[in-house]
């Protein structure tokens, strides 16, 4: 693996990372203020991160396949 796909791989992952991260604070936050909607919040967050991490995912596959 080159270091540029290495680099990619890397930036791919601490952008999850980040993103989960936010989401999930964001949701706490949500249900700290709403306590009664937190079916409705968590439902919403899993999706949200479940497309992040499928977005992290793509972002890894098409570093490994832009190696030459």
């Amino acid at each position: 693996m080159t270091a540029i796909a290495a680099i990619g791989c890397g930036l791919a992952a601490l952008g999850a990372g980040i993103g989960i991260g936010m989401i999930g604070g964001k949701a706490m936050e949500g249900i700290a203020r709403q306590p009664e909607a937190s079916g409705e919040i968590r439902g919403a967050m899993i999706i949200m991160a479940a497309l992040v991490e499928g977005a992290a995912l793509i972002a890894i596959i098409f570093s490994f396949l832009s190696k030459n």
